[in-house]
């Protein structure tokens, strides 16, 4: 599981010209969700980003976790993230979890998150989406559940 973390000032999903989703202050995290992802990546995974400390203090230093901060958090289902560009020009999406599966994990990563208390907010799984990230910093992490 890949998590496209940002730190953003705002963050918002459109579909269709129509805004779905928006935050302030917090993350817009691109989620990509492969094959043999399981539940434990999810564990895993979150439990991470909620107590990375990227956010920053008074002193403009990356000190504080989303928790302390009471950020918001928008999460988007990208499977593009699971493509693998290695054997060409096009990227084969071969190694993605198939969509119905995807969908019950990308579900659990948004109540496990929502479970520590900070608000979720959320694409459109599926769906063709505008995503506009206002990125704090630029700060842009990635987090593989593979290697935590």
């Amino acid at each position: 599981m890949i998590s496209l973390i940002q730190r953003v000032t705002k963050a918002a999903v459109h579909v269709k010209n129509e805004t779905i989703s928006e935050i302030g202050g917090g993350y817009a995290i691109l989620l990509g969700i492969f094959e043999d992802d399981t539940i434990e990546d999810i564990e895993k995974s979150v439990k991470k980003i909620v107590h990375m400390r990227i956010m920053s203090d008074d002193q403009d230093k990356m000190n504080k976790s989303i928790l302390d901060t009471n950020g918001e958090i928008l999460l988007v289902s990208q499977f593009t993230l699971c493509g693998d560009i290695s054997g060409g020009r096009r990227p084969s999406f071969i190694k993605a979890k198939k969509p119905d599966e995807a969908e019950k994990l990308y579900q659990t990563m948004i109540h496990k998150i929502a479970s520590f208390g900070i608000t979720v907010k959320t694409g459109k799984f599926g769906h063709y989406m505008d995503v506009e990230i206002h990125n704090d910093g630029p700060v842009t992490m990635l987090v593989d559940s593979k290697k935590i």
